[in-house]
C-alpha cells in the first residue's frame, strides 16, 4: 500500500507491504532513492511487514520547502504507521538518520542493520575534496560529469562509469535534483560518532570492500565503537551493496531481524 506521510512542513511517499511480526523500515542512501531496495526485497521473508519511504526531494517525495531533520522525518514515519518498535535497515545517508534516531529513542529500535553507513560527527578531508569537485561540476552545469565522477568513486565494483554500470548511473542521475534542491533545507543532525558506544540494540554493519577507502575506514571504526556490533565485509560491493550483492544483504538483514527483540 502506497501512502503519503505528513512530516514537519512537508510530506513523504511511503510504501507498506503489510505482514506480520516485527516490522522493518528501509532507509535509503543519498546515491539512490527507495527503489535501491528493489533487488533485496525478493530475498526477504514475504510474510514480514516491510516499510520503505523516499526522503524529501527523492523519488516520489516532494522537494522540501522548510528546514528538516532526516532523523526527525524517520521518527515521523514510525509515528505514521503506529510503530512502537521496528528494525531499521539503512544504507549510507539513511544510516546516519537511523543511528541518530537509535541514540535519541533507543526503545523504538529493535535492531539496526547498517549497509555502508555514514554517521554524523565523522570528519574526513577526503569527503571535503569529493564534494568540492562535485560543486565545481554543478557550477559548470555538467550533470553527466557529476554522474561519471560519482561512479568513479562510489561504483568501482562495476567499472566505475555510466557505460559499464548503467543501472547505478540511472540511480545516481535521478537523485541529483534532490542533492542540489535540499542544500538549504536538509539539516545535519547532531554529532553521533562519539556516541556510538551508547548503542545497545543488536547491530550488524556491512561495508563494501570496493568502496572508497575513507568509507571503509569509517565503517571499521564505527563497528569497533558499537558494542557487540557484527561486522560483515562484502567483497564484491562498493557503495551500492543492494545492487552488487542483494542476496548477501538480504541474508544479513534476515539474520539481524531474527536476533532483534
Amino acid at each position: 500500500m502506497e501512502t503519503m506521510v505528513r512530516v514537519d512542513g512537508g510530506e513523504l511517499w511511503a510504501e507498506d507491504t503489510g505482514g506480520e511480526g516485527l516490522p522493518m523500515v528501509l532507509v535509503h542512501p543519498g546515491v539512490g532513492d527507495s527503489t535501491i531496495w528493489d533487488p533485496v526485497l525478493p530475498g526477504l521473508d514475504a510474510r514480514q511487514r516491510v516499510i520503505r519511504y523516499d526522503a524529501r526531494g527523492y523519488g516520489r517525495s516532494p522537494a522540501p520547502g522548510v528546514a528538516y531533520s532526516p532523523a526527525a522525518d524517520l521518527g515521523a514515519v514510525l509515528d505514521h504507521f503506529g510503530l512502537a518498535r521496528a528494525v531499521l535497515v539503512a544504507s549510507s545517508m539513511g544510516g546516519a538518520a537511523s543511528i541518530t534516531l537509535t541514540l535519541n529513542e533507543p526503545e523504538r529500535v529493535a535492531g539496526l542493520a547498517l549497509l555502508v553507513p555514514s554517521v554524523t560527527g565523522y570528519d574526513s578531508p577526503a569527503d571535503t575534496e569529493l564534494y568540492q569537485e562535485i560543486g565545481k561540476l554543478a557550477t559548470a552545469g555538467d550533470i553527466e560529469g557529476i554522474v561519471r565522477f560519482g561512479l568513479s568513486r562510489w561504483g568501482r565494483a562495476a567499472g566505475g562509469s555510466p557505460e559499464t554500470d548503467p543501472v547505478a548511473a540511472a540511480h545516481l542521475r535521478a537523485v541529483l535534483p534532490a542533492w542540489f534542491g535540499n542544500i538549504n533545507h536538509q539539516m545535519t543532525d547532531p554529532p553521533a560518532f562519539d556516541r556510538l558506544s551508547e548503542i545497545t540494540t543488536p547491530t550488524v554493519l556491512a561495508l563494501g570492500e570496493l568502496d572508497r577507502p575513507e568509507v571503509i575506514r569509517c565503517n571499521e571504526e564505527m563497528a569497533e565503537r558499537i558494542p557487540h556490533c557484527r561486522l560483515a565485509r562484502l567483497t564484491a560491493s562498493d557503495h551500492y551493496p543492494t545492487l552488487r550483492e542483494p542476496q548477501a544483504c538480504a541474508q544479513l538483514i534476515e539474520k539481524l531481524h531474527a536476533e532483534a527483540h
